[in-house]
């Protein structure tokens, strides 16, 4: 559905459906805009990563959760429509895609939802003065080869000041060469793969909403390592 404001600009909807523990079905409405900038509009990661959340909501209510590379900010939109403490951000480089941060807000009626310019691999002052975080989300972060060690950088920093915090990620396997392996030794950082069939996400439509094209994408959980070696 196409807004007469702006026609470029159309709402996409996304029911997630009654899961154990839960008595309700969640429906969101997201706001994809026609631009060539890839952070506009809903990609298969961001449904999945979002199914994801939606099947945590016990874990996530009042706890805080930042989004990175937000773009449309499903993930984060389910977050806080799950009564989790959300925080928004994307490139402080792209304008455009933090006002679809706030224009997703305004679309589910939050209010209260934090937007923030936060660029991968900078330790900006923003990223300094973030409070206590307990879970991270991101939704095809790792997309292009050369962002991948600056998301890690980012991220290592996040859960070195949040030993508890987790980053919960979704990645499209877009070629075999492509591997963050490395990296996370680097970073000193550890990675659970989790089953799609897991939480409900191993289909090609997910949340009502049919996943256009072939891919295959992971779900990984991140954590320090040395938090890791902790609890086991």
């Amino acid at each position: 559905m196409s807004s007469p404001e702006n026609p470029d600009l159309a709402l996409k909807e996304f029911t997630f459906e009654e899961n154990k523990g839960t008595l309700h079905s969640l429906t969101v409405s997201i706001p994809e805009v026609l631009d060539p900038q890839y952070g506009m509009y809903v990609w298969p990661c961001a449904v999945v990563l979002a199914q994801y959340v939606w099947t945590q909501q016990e874990k996530i209510q009042h706890k805080t959760v930042l989004e990175l590379g937000a773009g449309v900010s499903l993930p984060g939109v389910v977050a806080a429509r799950c009564g989790a403490a959300v925080i928004l951000s994307d490139s402080a480089e792209l304008p455009r895609c933090l006002d679809n941060c706030r224009r997703s807000c305004e679309a589910n009626g939050l209010r209260g939802v934090s937007v923030v310019g936060l660029t991968w691999g900078e330790v900006s002052p923003d990223l300094i003065a973030l409070p206590l975080l307990h879970v991270i989300l991101g939704s095809d972060v790792f997309y292009e080869p050369e962002d991948f060690e600056n998301v890690l950088v980012t991220v290592s920093f996040l859960l070195r000041k949040n030993p508890e915090a987790q980053f919960w990620t979704t990645y499209q396997e877009r070629s075999g060469d492509w591997s963050i392996e490395a990296l996370l030794h680097k970073w000193r950082l550890s990675c659970r793969f989790v089953p799609l069939d897991a939480f409900g996400a191993q289909g090609s439509q997910i949340a009502r909403s049919a996943l256009p094209g072939s891919h295959t994408i992971q779900m990984m959980v991140i954590t320090a390592r040395e938090t890791e070696q902790l609890r086991k």
